[in-house]
């Protein structure tokens, strides 16, 4: 009784239209834009710094899409779980079949960039259901564990590995070492010890330098991969990216490093709607953009310290 409760409520949430699952998207997105004063103030504040010729009512209502997108992104989420292969792969069109189908049928290695756009899970999930080849990726734990434990059990669904971003960077080479694919976002900021600067947006960032040394340590192909809602479903978009190899190890990689982020910046323009305007991706070098949220980490820190220094006392 209870397995036949638990499959009637899956597919009858696989079964939601995507029409229902956009009104009810936007819906849950317009509520957090007018509610969730942090966010949207993160949201507009980067949207103004990288578009400083817009108005402030097309920052608004751009900053609004952003929600109402991130909104419909969190229903498809809850989708995603029990969809089964068929229905995925009926959702989604391919840009770049051939070059994408070629590179996941070889027998080499690849490291596949990517970015928080359109609906990235999808993308991951879309990978092994139609190429029917598993791919490992890298990403950070999440917190709480409970909602990392859901994630980790949402993307691992058709066999795909997770390799944690933490320390994890000998783990990531071996997997190109055994001619596999290696799928890495590469879009959030970096610490300044851990990152390379470079330009997103004609503004200095700190980005990861992980994804541009791997694939020159072992001489492997680089594709960007997304998928962004289209019409009525999603386009998953594969596009080559081309590196530069010189003599000189540390230009390259300084160098391929901003090439990759050049291509994120490229696909961000075209559905920038679409991408997590959510980071604080230029705190390491404009602070100011982000001073309340510093500001309250920085009274957080200094209020463990002083918890912490009184514990020792007592």
């Amino acid at each position: 009784m209870h397995n036949s409760f638990k499959f009637n409520i899956g597919a009858l949430i696989a079964g939601i239209p995507q029409k229902l699952i956009v009104i009810f998207g936007k819906v849950i997105g317009t509520i957090a834009f007018n509610i969730d004063i942090r966010h949207r103030r993160i949201v507009r504040r980067n949207l103004s710094f990288v578009y400083s010729d817009w108005s402030n009512a097309k920052i608004n209502s751009h900053s609004l899409e952003v929600f109402q997108n991130f909104g419909i992104f969190v229903m498809e989420l809850c989708q995603l779980f029990f969809l089964p292969k068929e229905k995925i792969l009926k959702k989604v069109n391919i840009r770049g079949e051939k070059e994408i189908k070629a590179l996941m049928e070889s027998d080499k290695g690849a490291v596949l960039i990517s970015a928080h756009l359109g609906n990235w899970e999808l993308m991951s999930f879309f990978i092994p259901c139609y190429f029917n080849k598993p791919v490992i990726a890298v990403a950070k734990k999440i917190r709480p564990a409970i909602l990392n434990r859901f994630i980790v059990r949402l993307r691992t669904r058709f066999g795909n590995e997770m390799i944690d971003k933490k320390k994890g960077l000998s783990k990531m080479s071996a997997v190109l070492s055994r001619k596999e694919k290696l799928g890495i976002l590469i879009d959030q900021s970096t610490s300044r010890a851990e990152g390379v600067e470079v330009k997103f947006f004609n503004h200095t960032v700190t980005a990861t330098p992980a994804a541009a040394l791997l694939a020159m340590r072992h001489r492997c192909k680089v594709v960007l991969l997304y998928c962004v809602r289209e019409g009525k479903g999603y386009t998953f978009i594969a596009e080559p990216v081309d590196l530069v190899r010189t003599n000189n190890l540390r230009a390259d990689l300084k160098a391929n490093t901003q090439i990759m982020t050049y291509a994120i910046e490229k696909a961000v323009k075209k559905y920038s709607q679409q991408w997590f305007w959510f980071h604080k991706k230029w705190k390491r070098h404009h602070p100011e953009l982000y001073s309340e949220d510093i500001a309250k980490r920085q009274k957080r820190r200094r209020k463990k310290r002083s918890t912490n220094v009184f514990t020792k006392n007592v």
